[in-house]
């Protein structure tokens, strides 16, 4: 699985001008599926999502992770993570799992996420959607479970 993830002041997805997810401070996730990932790597991704010590502490410093602020998660899926764009002018998805595959563990790793007593939102898995973010610093990574 492969996630983008934003530190943001606040977010929010919409499908149809509909707000289907929104946060406040935390992270903004964009995840990916990939044709090889299985459950370990949802479980990975959250895992290491919710303790990455991105968010500043009384020195400035990123010392603290989600979980130590009770940060705010929007997870939104985005399967042009798996986009490859080396040959041609079309980016290729041969990467990426099929839509069910892609569904079921991208709500795993939700479910995942929700373990830990966090505020998780989400948008709506295959929907075009409009996100809206603050990024606060900017502060943006790029994960990969494998």
């Amino acid at each position: 699985m492969k996630a983008v993830i934003q530190r943001v002041r606040h977010a929010k997805v919409e499908v149809d001008s509909k707000v289907v997810g929104k946060i406040g401070i935390g992270i903004l996730v964009f995840v990916g599926v990939g044709k090889e990932d299985t459950p370990k790597d949802a479980e990975y991704l959250a895992g290491r999502i919710v303790q990455l010590r991105i968010f500043e502490d009384a020195l400035g410093k990123m010392n603290r992770s989600c979980l130590d602020v009770q940060g705010e998660i929007l997870v939104v899926s985005q399967v042009t993570l798996y986009g490859n764009c080396v040959q041609g002018r079309r980016p290729s998805f041969d990467g990426a799992a099929d839509p069910q595959k892609g569904e079921e563990l991208y709500n795993d790793f939700v479910k995942r996420l929700r373990t830990y007593d966090l505020k998780v939102e989400t948008g709506r898995f295959r929907a075009m959607m409009d996100v809206s973010l603050t990024n606060d610093g900017p502060v943006t990574f790029i994960l990969n479970s494998r």
